[in-house]
């Protein structure tokens, strides 16, 4: 299957805003000024496509996406697409309309479970989303349309095709999303090919939800089987356990093929990490690809590996962003790190002898390290009772200096 990305439809300040971390940061929603930052964050980085919740959710967001809407138009010359999350309802419908949305991400179940809980029949639904589909396509010819069988991955293809084969000539795109959070890659492919194969000519957006932690592998399924636009957000933020993460596709993109990636800005990656880590007052989480964290070294085997060969660290995330790389201090500190950290960066006079021999030392006081007494701390105070000396380096000198070890 030939692979036709075309892009990431955002709902950081949809999806984004029912993620529980906006509940454990006493946040809970996103102020205008953060909307701004993260929309001019998202463009800089190369999404065009952004959802919004459908402004009948409340006054608050029907009033943040008027100012947003002018905001984003003003930031940029490039094309962009603000959509509005709507359920097939002409209350949605209409008040998204009226206020100038670019597209309308349109939803409706389909499975079983949903025509219980609506009431009607498959036949009956079928008739309601094609009437309201095709009637608000008649009316807006040049407006962006997609619709989504809600929790498509439990529901039958044959319920799906009913309703998809009556509105394809109608829709930009069709979502297939995994509500639930219950695909896996390889139902993934399947069901992806069977769309692309059934409707070649309209878009497939793709939203995988992370309950099983398979949404970035889904991912990766959905794009290499066809799938056109992936839904995202940054961090992965969203109901439950979240969604996929905008810059942790991006990265897999990157290794998949860099063509994928050509038309976004990978250097703004990790400030987009670090922009949401700043509002919501936590640190880019460890489980983020795009992080300082995927270049942090403890174990000593580790740290030697990296001080002796850049080579050990398979990612090149300085195209992402990150552009240094942290080596921590602590119980499984070896003695080829601590020897480089008493040389390089306290600027003692040392060989690495009395490197191991101090090493031997700081390991039989590390259960003294807590918040109140850190390692540096501990390896100074060995340092000194081991007599070394210190040099004096000029800062300007010593900032430049690069030395090779040889360990």
């Amino acid at each position: 299957m030939r692979i036709n990305f075309k892009g990431f439809i955002d709902t950081t300040l949809r999806d984004g805003q029912s993620s529980p971390l906006l509940y454990d940061t006493y946040k809970y929603r996103f102020s205008l000024a953060e909307k701004k930052q993260i929309v001019n964050a998202l463009l800089k980085l190369g999404v065009r496509f952004f959802e919004f919740y459908s402004p009948v959710v409340s006054e608050e967001e029907r009033k943040s996406f008027l100012i947003l809407k002018k905001y984003i138009k003003s930031l940029t010359p490039e094309k962009t697409y603000l959509l509005a999350h709507c359920r097939c309802h002409p209350l949605d419908i209409q008040t998204a309309l009226g206020l100038g949305f670019d597209g309308l991400n349109l939803y409706m179940g389909l499975s079983e479970e949903a025509q219980e809980n609506y009431g009607k029949s498959l036949r009956q639904l079928s008739d309601l989303i094609g009437e309201i589909v095709i009637s608000t396509r008649q009316k807006n010819p040049l407006l962006w349309l997609r619709y989504s069988g809600e929790d498509a991955f439990r529901t039958s293809l044959k319920n799906l095709f009913l309703v998809y084969d009556r509105i394809a000539q109608y829709v930009d795109a069709f979502g297939f999303p995994d509500t639930t959070g219950t695909a896996t890659p390889e139902k993934v492919g399947q069901r992806v090919r069977a769309f692309k194969k059934r409707y070649p000519k309209v878009n497939l957006e793709c939203h995988f939800h992370n309950d099983r932690g398979l949404s970035l592998i889904n991912t990766m399924a959905a794009v290499k089987n066809g799938a056109e636009f992936i839904d995202s957000s940054i961090w992965g933020m969203a109901e439950r356990s979240g969604i996929t993460s905008v810059t942790g596709a991006l990265l897999n993109f990157y290794e998949i093929d860099k063509s994928l990636v050509k038309n976004f800005n990978l250097q703004f990656a990790y400030p987009l990490n670090v922009l949401m880590a700043s509002i919501l007052g936590w640190q880019v989480p460890w489980t983020e690809p795009v992080s300082l964290t995927n270049r942090t070294h403890i174990a000593g085997v580790h740290q030697k590996a990296v001080l002796g060969h850049k080579g050990y660290e398979a990612h090149q995330l300085e195209k992402f962003g990150i552009t240094s790389q942290q080596l921590l201090l602590g119980p499984l500190s070896g003695w080829n790190f601590i020897y480089y950290f008493l040389k390089e960066m306290e600027n003692y006079i040392i060989t690495p002898e009395e490197a191991k021999i101090i090493t031997a030392d700081f390991k039989k006081q590390t259960k003294k390290l807590g918040k109140k007494i850190k390692p540096e701390e501990i390896l100074n105070q060995l340092a000194k009772s081991h007599s070394l000396t210190r040099t004096s380096i000029p800062k300007k000198f010593a900032d430049k200096r690069k030395e090779n070890l040889g360990i």
